[in-house]
C-alpha cells in the first residue's frame, strides 16, 4: 500500500500501535488521541519529510500531512489495526483510568447528544408555565395539551434515548439498548402500577414509574453490553441477528424490573437526598462551593455529571438545587467578558474575542469560549471566576433557590421565571456578574495582560526600491495569462491567514491564501473543476481547478469533531463543478453552540508550485467576488 513505510515511521513516533488510543483526521491532519503523549517523539515527527507541523491542542497529538492526509490515515489504519473508517478508535488497553474518570466518561457521551432535545423541551416546559401564569391558556386546553407533550416528550421517554446512548458507548446495538428503556414504559407494563401481588414466574416484582428516571436504564445497559458480547461467543454468526436480541431482550426486561430497576431508583433517590440534604444542612456554603467550582468543573468536563441528578431532582422535588446554585457560574463568567470588553481599547484584540462571547453566553448560556478564549488566558482571572461564582452561589444557595426546568441558563430562562424565588436568584446572579465584571476591570488584568487590550497599530509601508530587472518581471507576471484570479467560496468578513486562531493555517503550511468568517451558511463552488476531496465529516471540500490550482475550503476550525453534523452536501468526490454552484450547506448557529470558529481558511494547496499571491484588501467579501491572485 502507498505510504505504508511512512505509516510505519509515525506510528514509531508517536509511541507504537499501543500507545494509540484512536485516530481521527480532517482536511489537512491526523488527529491522534495518545495514551501517553510523553512517548511521542514531537521533534522526530517534525523533521520528517511530509510532516508540515506537530500540533499538541484539545487533548489531540495533531500530525500536520496537508492534502495527502487521507492517503496517510488510511496507511495507517492498515500497519495499526487501529479501525476503519473516518473516526476509527481502538479500546483503551494498557491505560489505567480512575473510576472516576471513567463514570464521567460514560455520563458526558450519554448526555451529549441529547443536550439540544432536553434543553429545548425544557424552554416549552418553562413557556407554557409563564402562559398558565398569566392565564393565556388553561391545563385542559388541547393547545396547551400538545405543547405540554412537546415539551415532555424527551423526558418522558428518557429511557428509551439513554439506551440508545449508553449501548453506543458500551459498544452493544443501541436499538436493543433502546427497546430495554422503551419496555419499561409499554402500557402492559405500566398497568401493573396499580396491581398487587405482581411478579414474573413466581418472583415478586415492585413495579415503578421509570418515566424520566436515570439510574435504572444506566445499571441495565452495562449489564446488557456484557450480555451481548457473552452472547455473541456461544452462538453462530448466522444465527445471530435474531438470536442475540432476542435473548438479550428477553432476558434483560425481566432482570431490570425485578432487580436493577428497584436498586438503581434506590440509588439515584439516595443520591439526590444527599445533595438537598447537604443544601438544608448549610445552603449557603453549599452554593458558594458549587458556584466558585463550576467553572472549573466546566473546563473538565466534570459539570456532565451534574446532569443525572438534576434530571433526578426535577422528578422527586419539581426543582433542583445544584442548577439553582451553578447558574450564578455562568453570570460570573459573562460579567467577566463584559469587563474584559470595557477594559479593551477599540481595535484592540480582546475586544474581538469578547464580543461574540457576551452575545453567546448571553442568548445562549454557553460559556465555554469565555473560560477558554478569554479566562484561561488571564491568570488573575482564574480567581475572578471563582470568587464572583461563589458569591452568587452562596447567596442563592442562601435564598434556597431552584431551577425548575432542564433549560440553558440563558435571558429567556430568566425572562421565563423557571428559577424560584425568583427575586433571590435575580439577587444572586446580579451580584455574581457585578463582581465578576468590576474585579475584571479593577483588578483582575496585570500590566503583563495589557498589550492584548491595547488597539493594533500598522506601521506604515516603507517605500522599496525596485531593481529594473525586478520591476520587469513583476510587470511580466501581471499579465492577463500568468495571474489567475481565485473567488471566494463564501459571503462574509474576509480575515487574513495570520490571524487564523490555529497555528497550522495561520503559517501557512497548509496553503496560501485567506479565511472568511461566513455571514451565510452556503458554500459555493469558486472555480470550474473536480472536487478532488470531500471528507466524510462533509466539513472540507477540496476542488481541483481547470486552471491548475488545487482548492481547498475547510469550513470552521477543528470542525471535524462534529463528525457532519450540521452539515449537508450537494456534491460528491469526483463530480465536475462550475463556478457558482452550489456545493454545501452548514448550519453556522450548531458550529458556534457547539464552541467551534466559523473562521474559514480559503487556499490554495499547492502555493508553492507559483510564484506569489496577492491577497485583495476587501474587509468584506461576496461569494464569486476576487479575494485574491495567484502568479504564475
Amino acid at each position: 500500500m502507498k505510504y505504508t513505510e511512512e505509516a510505519k515511521q509515525v506510528i514509531a513516533l508517536v509511541g507504537g500501535e499501543k500507545n494509540i488510543n484512536s485516530l481521527v483526521h480532517c482536511a489537512t491532519r491526523l488527529r491522534f488521541e495518545l495514551k501517553d503523549e510523553g512517548k511521542a517523539d514531537k521533534e522526530a515527527l517534525n523533521k520528517l519529510s511530509y510532516v508540515l507541523q506537530v500540533v499538541i491542542s484539545g487533548g489531540q497529538y495533531q500530525v500536520v500531512i496537508g492534502p495527502a492526509v487521507h492517503d496517510y490515515y488510511e496507511a495507517i489504519l492498515s500497519a495499526a489495526r487501529i479501525g476503519g473508517g473516518n473516526g476509527g478508535s481502538k479500546k483503551e488497553d494498557g491505560k489505567k483510568q480512575s473510576l472516576m474518570n471513567r463514570a464521567m466518561k460514560v455520563i458526558s457521551g450519554a448526555f451529549s447528544p441529547l443536550i439540544p432535545a432536553l434543553a429545548g423541551a425544557g424552554m416549552v416546559k418553562a413557556l407554557l408555565t409563564l402562559f398558565t401564569e398569566f392565564g393565556i391558556m388553561g391545563y385542559e386546553e388541547p393547545t396547551y395539551l400538545i405543547l405540554s407533550a412537546a415539551g415532555n416528550a424527551v423526558f418522558y421517554f428518557l429511557p428509551v434515548f439513554l439506551g440508545i446512548t449508553l449501548s453506543k458507548q458500551f459498544g452493544a446495538n443501541p436499538y436493543v439498548g433502546g427497546t430495554i428503556g422503551a419496555a419499561l414504559l409499554e402500557p402492559n407494563f405500566t398497568g401493573l402500577l396499580s396491581a398487587e401481588g405482581a411478579d414474573f414466574l413466581g418472583i415478586p416484582v415492585t413495579p415503578i414509574d421509570y418515566a424520566a428516571t436515570i439510574f435504572p436504564i444506566f445499571i441495565a445497559v452495562i449489564i446488557y453490553s456484557l450480555l451481548e458480547k457473552g452472547l455473541k461467543k456461544i452462538i453462530k454468526q448466522e444465527l445471530q441477528l435474531f438470536l442475540v436480541p432476542m435473548l438479550s431482550v428477553m432476558i434483560m426486561v425481566p432482570f431490570t424490573v425485578i432487580l436493577f430497576g428497584p436498586f438503581g431508583t434506590t440509588v439515584g433517590n439516595g443520591v439526590s437526598d444527599v445533595v438537598v440534604a447537604l443544601f438544608n444542612f448549610n445552603s449557603l456554603i453549599a452554593g458558594l462551593l458549587l458556584g466558585a467550582a463550576y467553572p472549573f468543573l466546566t473546563m473538565l468536563g466534570l459539570h456532565w455529571g451534574f446532569t443525572p441528578v438534576t434530571l433526578q431532582n426535577l422528578e422527586m422535588f419539581g426543582g433542583d438545587v445544584l442548577e439553582g446554585a451553578a447558574v450564578c457560574a455562568v453570570f460570573a463568567q459573562i460579567g467577566i467578558a463584559i469587563g474584559v470588553y470595557l477594559k479593551g481599547k477599540k481595535h484592540s484584540k480582546i475586544r474581538e474575542v469578547a464580543g461574540p462571547t457576551i452575545i453567546t453566553g448571553i442568548c445562549a448560556g454557553v460559556t465555554e469560549p469565555i473560560l477558554y478564549g478569554i479566562v484561561m488566558n488571564y491568570k488573575r482571572l482564574m480567581a475572578v471566576v471563582a470568587i464572583a461564582g461563589g458569591v452568587g452561589g452562596s447567596i442563592n444557595g442562601a435564598f434556597h433557590v431552584t431551577c425548575d426546568a432542564y433549560v440553558f441558563h440563558n435571558i429567556f430562562a430568566l425572562a421565563m421565571q423557571t428559577y424560584s424565588p425568583f427575586a433571590g436568584y435575580l439577587t444572586g446572579i446580579t451580584a455574581a456578574l457585578a463582581v465578576g465584571l468590576l474585579l475584571t476591570y479593577f483588578w483582575g488584568i496585570t500590566e503583563d495582560d495589557k498589550e492584548d487590550f491595547e488597539p493594533e497599530v500598522k506601521e506604515p509601508e516603507k517605500e522599496e526600491t525596485i531593481p529594473v530587472k525586478e520591476s520587469v518581471k513583476a510587470a511580466d507576471a501581471l499579465k492577463e495569462e500568468n495571474v489567475i484570479e481565485i473567488y471566494s467560496p463564501l459571503s462574509g468578513e474576509a480575515v487574513e491567514l495570520k490571524d487564523v486562531p490555529d497555528e497550522v493555517f495561520a503559517s501557512g503550511v497548509a496553503g496560501g491564501g485567506i479565511a472568511v468568517k461566513p455571514s451565510a451558511g452556503e458554500v459555493k463552488a469558486p472555480c470550474d473543476g473536480v472536487i478532488s476531496v470531500l471528507f466524510p465529516s462533509k466539513h472540507a471540500i477540496g476542488i481541483a481547478g481547470e486552471d491548475g490550482t488545487e482548492r481547498l475550503i475547510h469550513i470552521g476550525l477543528n470542525t471535524v469533531m462534529l463528525d457532519g453534523e450540521g452539515f449537508e452536501t450537494f456534491v460528491e468526490q469526483g463530480d465536475k463543478v462550475t463556478k457558482g454552484q452550489l456545493l454545501l450547506k452548514f448550519d453556522m448557529e450548531l458550529i458556534e453552540k457547539q464552541g467551534y470558529s466559523l473562521i474559514s481558511p480559503v487556499l490554495v494547496t499547492n502555493a508553492d508550485d507559483y510564484q506569489e499571491i496577492r491577497v485583495s484588501d476587501k474587509k468584506q467579501v461576496k461569494a464569486g467576488e476576487m479575494i485574491y491572485q495567484v502568479i504564475r
